[in-house]
């Protein structure tokens, strides 16, 4: 029955491929939400047009998207359908799709509507919208989260597979963690801003609500592209995910980690903590404070100036149009000069280098999506504070240009869902991505669907990464492995060599170093492969001494990778140590024999 069909990508594939017909589905999609009974999940439905669209599509044509039903937020740009930004004096008819959405939508996917949000995406909560706001598809006491509200609301409930959310402070990741659901939150200019309206236009992005890290990434995939026409736009490395073993973990100390009181989420999060450990992670604590102080800089100085820039004479010209706590958040920054934004500037500098410290030789960090669950009586009896403390752990992550991804990390004792956000610098989000795919489980928003055991992911280099063989002093715990993990490298797997290398003990030297030489009579010598960023690849290689250098190592399963290989000018004096297998096994020999 189709009404118990899983919108998810494979699900969706699955049952096209035995019959099923788009049409059905956006007819399904259209009784779901009916049945939700929710009239604040969507400004703007789009019946005629999706049908449309789903009876034009044909027979599968192997496109990734095709028959994919999903909704946009409003304040994104679907040719056909109006753009408010819950703003109805702001509202205009769209001549053509958001750049993003066009990318979509060639690939097959289907727009349902345009989903509810907090006014000109101001907001954590979701309920700062002059119509109904719609409803947490988990608990109807709590918030729905913001400001992408509508478009989480609309995949928890099993509406859409997928859905376009924005984030500046949180806005794609909040919601996600209070409705059990993912949230993936990009670099910043990955994917492209063309046809959206801004909240604040240096620190925003488009986000990508799913119900799995798979289905995310996949759409991320599709949806990423350099766009000319925005300014901002970057490229972004996609491709598969893999397996993550060995990484170094960051998470808030025991002194800095904040709840507010919630002790269970604390708890909660310390067992997810606990989970990465047992699978090898190394876990190391930091004192998250100047990452706090970031995060208050967001409504203060430049960045709430580039929110009145963003919202424009509205403001000041037609101030009643405005959601009574938008105006409340705005208005102070018209009082703010260039030099409060210059200064604001100079200090967002300083406290960066402070983070980039505190980051220093881990891979990633892990924090709490969110710091304690906020009630709709809290958000009415105090409409700005609550809000404030839902942005603990998002407020700080794109004025620092990092990326992150929220996930379901199965409900609490107490029942409430559980979520936690792996962050990582700029440009690797393929990495953070990779480990929330480790870590996802539970509950799949408020369909009782029920998630698919996860697949192995391949031990291979990520796709911003360039894999290298290493040997010798490089490798984990030896003297010059720092040379690798201060540039991002990560540990990928430890494996041999195919059979035929000669291994050799240089001459001279301190830390003393190996040479690897491609060998016919040779044997398989014992390797680590690490994953090292592209963009650090040439620092490193340009400190490498001769007579070593960067080749091609074909390893045991076949496979070829960059590895240090020895030039065979080098080899005078050098003690060959093939037959001991690998490096470790001669150190360990020349200390038993010291």
């Amino acid at each position: 029955m189709i009404s118990a069909l899983p919108f998810t990508l494979v699900d969706l594939a699955n049952a096209y491929a035995k019959g099923l017909r788009p049409a059905e589905v956006v007819t399904e999609a259209y009784a779901r939400l009916d049945a939700a009974d929710d009239p604040g999940i969507l400004l703007h439905r789009a019946d005629g047009l999706a049908l449309a669209e789903a009876t034009a599509l044909g027979l599968p044509d192997g496109r990734p998207l095709w028959g994919v039903p999903f909704v946009v937020k409003d304040n994104i740009d679907v040719a056909g359908i109006p753009t408010t930004a819950a703003c109805p004096d702001l509202s205009y008819m769209a001549t053509e799709d958001a750049f993003v959405v066009a990318r979509l939508r060639a690939a097959g996917a289907i727009v349902l509507g345009k989903a509810n949000l907090d006014q000109f995406a101001t907001g954590l909560v979701g309920v700062r919208t002059p119509g109904p706001a719609p409803r947490n598809a988990l608990d109807p006491t709590l918030v729905p989260g913001g400001s992408s509200s509508g478009s989480a609301v609309a995949v928890a409930r099993g509406i859409a597979a997928f859905s376009l959310g924005t984030d500046t402070a949180g806005s794609g990741r909040v919601p996600a963690a209070l409705n059990a659901l993912v949230g993936l939150k990009p670099t910043l200019g990955t994917l492209s801003a063309t046809g959206m309206i801004p909240a604040c236009r240096t620190l925003d992005t488009m986000s990508i609500f799913a119900h799995s890290v798979a289905d995310a990434w996949a759409v991320f995939g599709v949806a990423a592209a350099v766009d000319p026409a925005d300014a901002y736009s970057r490229a972004a490395a996609t491709g598969p995910l893999v397996a993550t073993p060995d990484l170094r973990i960051g998470v808030p100390d025991a002194g800095s980690l904040q709840v507010f009181g919630d002790r269970v989420q604390a708890a909660d999060f310390r067992a997810t903590v606990a989970d990465l450990a047992a699978t090898g992670a190394v876990v190391e604590e930091i004192d998250f404070a100047p990452f706090y102080a970031v995060a208050a800089m967001l409504y203060e100085g430049a960045w709430l100036a580039e929110r009145v820039a963003a919202v424009g004479p509205r403001l000041t010209n037609a101030p009643d149009t405005l959601h009574p706590v938008t105006r409340a958040i705005l208005e102070p920054g018209l009082r703010l000069t260039a030099v409060d934004a210059f200064q604001g500037f100079y200090r967002l500098e300083a406290l960066r280098k402070d983070c980039l410290r505190a980051m220093a030789g881990v891979d990633v960090l892990c924090v709490p999506t969110i710091p304690y669950f906020v009630t709709l009586d809290e958000i009415a009896a105090d409409p700005i504070g609550p809000n404030a403390r839902l942005g603990t752990y998002t407020n700080f992550v794109n004025l620092l240009d990092l990326c992150g991804i929220a996930v379901p990390t199965g409900d609490r004792p107490d029942g409430r869902p559980g979520s936690v956000t792996i962050l990582a610098r700029g440009g690797r989000d393929a990495l953070a991505a990779s480990v929330a795919a480790g870590l996802e489980t539970g509950r799949m928003g408020a369909t009782g669907w029920v998630r698919r055991a996860k697949a192995a992911l391949p031990e291979t280099a990520l796709p911003d990464e360039i894999a290298v063989a290493l040997c010798g002093a490089h490798m984990t715990g030896l003297p010059l492995n720092r040379e690798l993990t201060s540039l991002g490298a990560r540990l990928i797997r430890t494996c041999r060599t195919a059979p035929h290398y000669r291994l050799h003990a240089l001459a001279g030297g301190s830390p003393q170093r190996p040479g690897l030489v491609r060998d016919p009579s040779g044997a398989a010598i014992a390797v680590e492969v690490w994953g090292l960023p592209r963009a650090a690849f040439g620092t490193f290689i340009a400190g490498v001494p001769a007579p070593l250098a960067i080749g091609t190592v074909v390893l045991e399963d076949g496979s070829a990778v960059k590895g240090f290989v020895c030039e065979t000018a080098g080899l005078a004096g050098a003690r060959d140590i093939t037959a001991l297998g690998g490096w470790r096994a001669f150190l360990q020999q020349a200390e038993a024999v010291a």
